[in-house]
């Protein structure tokens, strides 16, 4: 009988279960859950800081992130951080109890979308041994393979083909998202009809890494079943695991994945504002000291930081935990913010926090520092997520340079 356990990212604990050692190891090694032995034989899970679902034969364990984010507002975070990807109307993603039904239901959907007009071609250089002349003849791999002879020929040459790298990603998502079970006889078969589609195009091998493309206008229709693509073969496995069970996972870091969206979502947010913004930014928090190298010196990284004439100005720290009964934050926090504001004289630092709740500004005593607690709730739409996010950047701005502001009107 099928079994399925539910965990909330946040939740301390659950009741021991009884698993055999193949299964807790297997569900240990997916990295969403800590499985950890109890009494009697039995285990007991606990979340581990990640969110998801992992399918083991018959056991399904998922991780529900916390503030009801869904799934289409997981993929729009997973996939607008990469610079950015997903536009808020690109993710209509079924919200579904099963994960992997729902994500399959979305790839299929935005994949049909991409292929309506059939595959994307495009040139794509092959470099081969021909016994024609085709394109340019590759003297140095010619005198070096074959010595004295001169067929076959080294040429390499532009091919017009629909296997180019859009493609093979589209078609390698399908592939995979085909083995991941749940799924229905519906969602398997369109799956299987766009992999047919796809007939002419490569298969990328699990794991290796994905071919590089760029937007353009020629692709642009195939630019969110790309996006999904992407996260479903960085973040999916479905496999043979121990004793050749049937595993299935996706499993997601969510505190990178807040990070990277904040970093990209901040970055964008302030383009229209002088200076320059930089993510992970380097710098140090103790003074460099005569005899002693660099690598000895205390490094900070700051999430975001935005600079006018190369001086810091604004910094910002992302951080994905949960308020406390009272919606006060770790202190360790506010003393990382005042480190970065001592190091880079810069007067205030922002602390995005993801929930719920209002803006809140503390001064630190015997000091010019302030630190302020931005809250960004990630169960918004994602056009309203955009918005805050504008709100942060505007506020950061205002509070910084209202008196440049007001000396240049």
């Amino acid at each position: 009988m099928p079994r399925e356990i539910v965990l909330d990212e946040l939740q301390p604990g659950s009741e021991p279960l009884e698993l055999e050692p193949e299964v807790a190891a297997t569900l240990r090694d997916s990295g969403l859950v800590s499985v950890v032995p109890a009494h009697g034989g039995a285990w007991t899970i606990l979340p581990a800081g990640r969110v998801g679902a992992v399918q083991i034969d018959d056991l399904l364990v998922r991780v529900k992130p916390k503030g009801k984010v869904g799934l289409s507002r997981l993929l729009f975070l997973l996939g607008y951080a990469a610079d950015p990807g997903f536009r808020p109307e690109d993710v209509a993603a079924v919200e579904d109890g099963d994960l992997f039904a729902a994500l399959g239901e979305s790839l299929a959907r935005h994949s049909e979308r991409a292929l309506e007009r059939g595959p994307l071609h495009g040139y794509v250089q092959v470099e081969e041994a021909l016994r024609t002349v085709r394109g340019r003849i590759r003297v140095g791999d010619q005198m070096t393979r074959r010595p004295g002879l001169l067929l076959p020929l080294e040429v390499a040459y532009d091919d017009y083909t629909v296997d180019v790298a859009e493609n093979r990603i589209l078609r390698a998502a399908v592939q995979l998202m085909m083995h991941v079970p749940r799924l229905s006889d519906t969602v398997r078969s369109r799956l299987s009809h766009l992999d047919s589609k796809l007939d002419n195009v490569s298969s990328l091998r699990y794991g290796t890494q994905l071919p590089a493309w760029a937007g353009s206008r020629l692709n642009e229709h195939y630019v969110p079943a790309l996006r999904l693509s992407e996260i479903v073969l960085k973040t999916m496995s479905a496999e043979a695991g121990l004793g050749q069970r049937m595993v299935a996972s996706f499993v997601v870091n969510m505190a990178t994945v807040f990070e990277d969206f904040v970093a990209t979502a901040l970055k964008e947010a302030l383009d229209p504002y002088p200076g320059v913004t930089e993510w992970q930014y380097e710098a140090f928090m103790d003074e460099a000291e005569p005899g002693f190298r660099g690598g000895e010196r205390v490094r900070m990284y700051v999430d975001v930081v935005h600079s006018v004439r190369g001086q810091p100005t604004m910094i910002f720290d992302a951080k994905y935990k949960a308020a406390s009964t009272g919606g006060t934050y770790p202190n360790a926090d506010h003393y990382q913010m005042l480190a970065y504001c001592t190091a880079l004289e810069v007067p205030r630092a922002w602390l995005v926090y993801a929930g719920r709740g209002n803006v809140r500004v503390r001064r630190v005593r015997n000091s010019d520092v302030s630190v302020a607690e931005f809250p960004l709730d990630l169960s918004q739409e994602p056009e309203a997520l955009l918005l805050r996010v504008h709100e942060l950047a505007d506020r950061a701005y205002r509070s910084e340079f209202a008196v440049d502001a007001a000396a240049g009107a």
